[in-house]
This record gives structure tokens, C-alpha cells and sequence, in this order.
């Protein structure tokens, strides 16, 4: 056995969803074989020394788009350069989705995805199944996709882009309640189709033809209503759902207010592109910059919506972020010059999605490193049912892995990403914190950050019906629970009196408040960075290293008033 088939993380700190732990990881053969302290391995491994470092479960993307045919143009990531990318930014699974044609067979459909990715992914992959048109021959399709040959949980709806992918609110409604008699999850793309139709009209007409007319085609208030009703659909139909790419704090809300009356689960899924930028740029005097930030929803030109959407993702009322990577080069994005509803809809964020999300939720103090593996990725593996084979650092978990250093300094650029899109919606953005290491089925896939894919290296993943934390007793919480409320980013009282805090500080802070327990494994005392007098002080604590020992940390926090009374802050 050769030593690439056996590795050693030694000296970490191992984050995942629930606590942190200071122990060892041995691998061997792609599988945690062990967890702990004094471990004793074999001759002939290699180590990688994490001192310093957090050890996580490698990202999961539940949404991305590559090698896609849409609106006249190809996506310029295909399942190679996608992937590739993916794993250079921590990410390990990705989840695409397979779009049928009106009127096209979805085993059909299917079948070309399998074949355009199955030698190409550099990382394991699954694949949600797009419902675009409905008939008695595709729910029986559906029937077939959920059995064991073809291995598909999770089916899309459209309530946007009328007269190619959308369903009315009949066919919606019967293929979500033929997902619930399936056990499987129905997504649904919210946005009022009807309403972006008639509204594109009268701004074509009214010589409003440049970028900035697809956002004023689709408002927040026209994304919202259709959250409204897509949760009122599937609680008529008894069934669980999964709102995919929520773009505004209007949708948020909906959600939120439709969650009170719901009987089954509801998640909420945003990207990185929404925590990450806003839609101020739509109205770039340069079409190439304004027409690389259209995707559906918009991003939003209220200038607090970002920072909104991280708060909501600490508080879960949001339960995942993804990037839904859907990347057209500037010659592509031209097809829509004259006319902004036929410009490709799509931007990037599968490699950046865990730097930014860091960036903005964690070094600023609004979520603890273990809720944002949650939302990275324990969360995607619990709702897909991957778990705990995916999502979680343990012993006989598949060893997707991100030695993940929180000091790592880089400035994005379009000219130094991994992915094959001539432009990056996060141009010039400093982020710290980033993968230093990637380990994806065991081997090492970034080396002290270089990369090393494989191509074809990646797997399908069957995602089984029925998950537990779905349809099950364990259905993951997904509620208003949380008690504490950040300050905004314009409070005086943020760490140091600056909006933006000192990075290694605040993950300090964030490592000191998870109380260790005997065993030597801690537990998150909050979502969210708690008041020191809020700790459990008998406990001992830890920080990432003594270099960052003694750094002033205080945060201040809110308390949100209780249930029924008038919220404050962003929300």
C-alpha cells in the first residue's frame, strides 16, 4: 500500500457541525479509519501537520450549473473546470442539476448529464432532476428516477422563465405531491413568471433594454409572493420543500412567516453571490461588468440585504448556502446587448462560496465556525441524505477533507481563479481565512496550496429517498429559535470599534465561547458568538493558537424580542 493511500492530519482542531475537537485524523483507502489523540498508524504515512489549522468536512455545493446549454449559450465551466475549481475553494461534492427540455424525457436528460460528467468530475457528484413540463409519462420517470439504478432524491420546479421551463400552479402542485408520495424533496425556483413577463414587455417598451431592467423586471415583492405560494402548494400537498437560490430579505420573511403554518420542513437555500455582492452594479455604465452579475433572482440593490442573508443563515432561518456556478464568457453575456431579458443568466461563486461566506460570517463575528460548516456543508449531506458519509469529519466518513487555515491572506481576481469564466463577480475582494490543504476520497488534492486533480477522480452519489432528517423524527430544525441578533454593521460597539473586526480575534472569540467537555470534544454554546458573561466559565477554553492569546475580542449582541413582538435590526 503505498503512501498515497494513507495520510495523517495531525495537531488540528476538527470542526464539525456540532463541536470542536483537538484530535488526530488517520485515512486510509478514501475512509476515516481514526479519530483521536496518540493514534497508532502504520509505517509509511504521510502527515500533514495542522497546527494552527481547523479541520473540516470538505465543502458540499448543493447547486451548480456546469456544462449547460441556456438562453442561446454553453456555460464556460464544464464538469472538469467546475469541479476543479470547486476543490480549489474547499469545496468536495457537488450537486448539479439535469435540465430537460420541454417535452424531453427525463431518463433522457439524465442519462446525457451522466455522460458528460462521469470522467470529467475531480470531486464525487450527485444530481438533482429538473420537472419542466408535465405529463403522466414524466411522473412516472420520477417513479423510476428515485429507485436504486438511478439514485435521484431531489426534483426541481419552476416557477420562472415562462415558456421554457416554468409549470403552472396546477403541474406544480402535482409534482410536488408526487415527490411527497416518493419520499423525495421538491425544490422550487420562486419567482412569479407570469409577472417578469409582463414587466419585461413594459420596460422593453419603454427603452429600458441595458442590464439594470432584470432586476426592475423581477422586485423583491415578485420573488416573495412566489415563496408564499410555493410553501402554501406544498403544504396543501403535505409535503416538505426546499427553496433554492433566495436572493432578497423581502423572501426571507415570506419564508419565514409561512414556516408557522407549515406540517412538514422548509428550507431555505442562498449563494454566495447574494452574501457576497449586490445589485448595485446592474447599473455599470460598462454592459460587460453590469451583464456579468445577471442571474435569476437578481442580486438585490438594497445595500443591507448581504449582510442580512448571513445573519439569516446564523440564525437558520436559511439553511444552506450554494453558488449556483452557471458561468457564461463575455462573448454569451453580448447576446442580451439590446435587449436585457435575453441576456445568459448565470455567475460564479463554486470556488469563492466558503472564502466569502468565511469572510463575511465569520470574520465579522455573525456565525461560529461550526455553523458555517452546517451551512457549507453538514446541512446539504443531511437534507440529500449523504450523511454522515458526507458532511462530517468521523470515523468511517468518506475522507473529504479541508485543512482550512483562518490566517490565509488573498485577493480574488478573474486572472487567478481556477474557473474557465473570463470575469469574477468578486473582483478585488480581501478575504482571510482559506484551504491550505484538500482532501477529496483520500488524496490530496490541494498540497499546501497547490493543486493536484485528477481528472475523473469524482464519483457518483446515489442520494437514497426517505432521508431521516426530511421525512424522518430527526427532520433538521428549521425554525425562529434563536434568541440572539447581531448588531448591524453600522454599530459603534463591533469588535475594536471598527465595522470590520480583527479576523483572527473574532475566530478566537468564536473557539473560545464552544465550551470543552471532558471527553475533549466541544459544543457550540450558540449559532452566533455569545457575550462572554453568557459562557459557561467552569468550562476551559481554548483559542487557535497562542499567537492570537490575549487579542481584545469583545462583541456586543442583541436580544431579539420574543415572538409576536416588533423585531429590530436588519430584519
Amino acid at each position: 500500500m503505498s503512501s498515497q493511500n494513507r495520510l495523517l492530519i495531525k495537531n488540528g482542531r476538527i470542526v464539525n457541525d456540532d463541536g470542536i475537537e483537538e484530535a488526530d485524523v488517520y485515512i486510509e483507502d478514501g475512509i476515516i479509519k481514526q479519530v483521536g489523540r496518540n493514534l497508532i498508524i502504520p509505517g509509511g504515512t504521510r502527515t500533514i501537520d495542522a497546527a494552527g489549522k481547523l479541520v473540516m468536512p470538505g465543502g458540499i455545493d448543493p447547486h451548480t450549473h456546469f456544462e449547460l446549454e441556456m438562453m442561446g449559450a454553453k456555460t464556460a465551466d464544464d464538469f472538469y473546470k467546475g469541479t476543479r475549481a470547486a476543490v480549489a475553494g474547499g469545496t468536495t461534492t457537488i450537486i448539479d442539476f439535469v435540465l430537460p427540455e420541454k417535452g424531453q424525457s427525463l431518463l433522457e436528460a439524465y442519462a446525457n448529464w451522466r455522460e458528460k460528467a462521469d470522467n470529467k468530475v475531480c470531486c464525487d457528484y450527485g444530481l438533482h432532476v429538473g420537472v419542466t413540463w408535465w405529463s403522466p409519462a414524466v411522473q412516472k420517470e420520477m417513479k423510476q428516477l428515485v429507485s436504486e439504478q438511478y439514485g435521484v432524491n431531489s426534483f426541481k420546479m419552476f416557477m420562472a422563465y415562462r415558456n421554457t421551463w416554468m409549470l403552472d400552479d396546477y403541474d406544480l402542485y402535482c409534482a410536488i405531491e408526487t415527490c411527497a408520495e416518493l419520499k423525495a424533496l421538491p425544490q422550487v425556483h420562486a419567482e412569479n413568471g407570469h409577472i417578469i413577463a409582463r414587466n419585461t414587455e413594459k420596460l422593453l417598451a419603454a427603452g429600458v433594454t441595458r442590464p439594470e431592467g432584470h432586476q426592475l423586471s423581477r422586485d423583491e415583492e415578485v420573488e416573495s409572493e412566489a415563496v408564499n405560494r410555493a410553501c402554501v402548494i406544498a403544504n396543501q400537498a403535505n409535503s416538505p420543500l426546499y427553496i433554492v437560490h433566495m436572493m432578497s430579505k423581502s423572501a426571507v420573511r415570506a419564508l419565514q412567516l409561512a414556516r408557522n403554518k407549515q406540517k412538514q420542513p422548509v428550507y431555505g437555500e442562498t449563494l454566495a453571490a447574494t452574501v457576497g455582492t449586490d445589485g448595485t452594479h446592474y447599473r455599470n455604465s460598462c454592459f460587460r461588468h453590469a451583464a456579468a452579475h445577471v442571474l435569476s433572482p437578481p442580486l438585490r440593490p438594497d445595500p443591507s440585504t448581504p449582510q442580512a442573508m448571513v445573519e439569516a443563515l446564523a440564525d437558520d432561518h436559511l439553511q444552506l448556502i450554494g453558488s449556483d456556478n452557471c458561468t457564461f464568457h463575455e462573448k454569451d453575456k453580448e447576446i442580451g446587448k439590446g435587449n436585457f431579458s435575453k441576456i445568459p443568466n448565470g455567475v460564479n461563486g463554486v470556488e469563492d462560496r466558503m472564502t466569502i461566506l468565511w469572510q463575511k460570517g465569520v470574520n465579522t463575528g455573525i456565525m461560529d465556525p461550526c455553523r458555517f460548516v452546517a451551512v457549507t456543508s453538514s446541512s446539504a449531506a443531511k437534507i440529500f441524505n449523504l450523511w454522515p458519509q458526507k458532511g462530517r469529519v468521523a470515523v468511517n466518513s468518506d475522507a473529504d477533507i479541508v485543512v482550512w487555515d483562518p490566517r490565509l491572506e488573498k485577493t480574488i481576481t478573474a486572472a487567478s481563479h481556477k474557473q474557465a469564466v473570463d470575469f469574477n463577480i468578486f473582483e478585488g475582494q480581501h478575504v482571510v481565512g482559506g484551504p491550505q490543504y484538500v482532501i477529496v476520497n483520500g488524496r490530496v488534492c490541494l498540497d499546501d496550496g497547490e493543486l493536484r486533480v485528477v481528472e475523473g477522480l469524482g464519483k457518483f452519489l446515489k442520494t437514497p429517498i426517505n432521508s431521516p432528517y426530511v421525512y424522518g423524527e430527526q427532520n433538521l430544525s428549521h425554525g425562529d429559535h434563536d434568541l440572539l441578533e447581531p448588531l448591524s454593521r453600522d454599530s459603534p460597539d463591533r469588535v475594536n470599534g471598527s465595522s470590520v473586526p480583527t479576523d483572527l480575534a473574532l475566530v478566537n472569540k468564536h473557539l473560545e465561547g464552544l465550551s470543552v467537555t471532558s471527553s475533549g470534544c466541544s459544543t457550540p454554546t450558540g449559532r452566533k458568538m455569545r457575550d462572554p458573561m453568557q459562557r459557561d466559565l467552569q468550562n476551559s477554553t481554548f483559542s487557535i493558537s497562542k499567537e492570537t492569546e490575549g487579542l481584545d475580542t469583545k462583541t456586543s449582541v442583541r436580544v431579539r424580542n420574543p415572538p409576536g413582538g416588533k423585531s429590530s435590526g436588519l430584519w
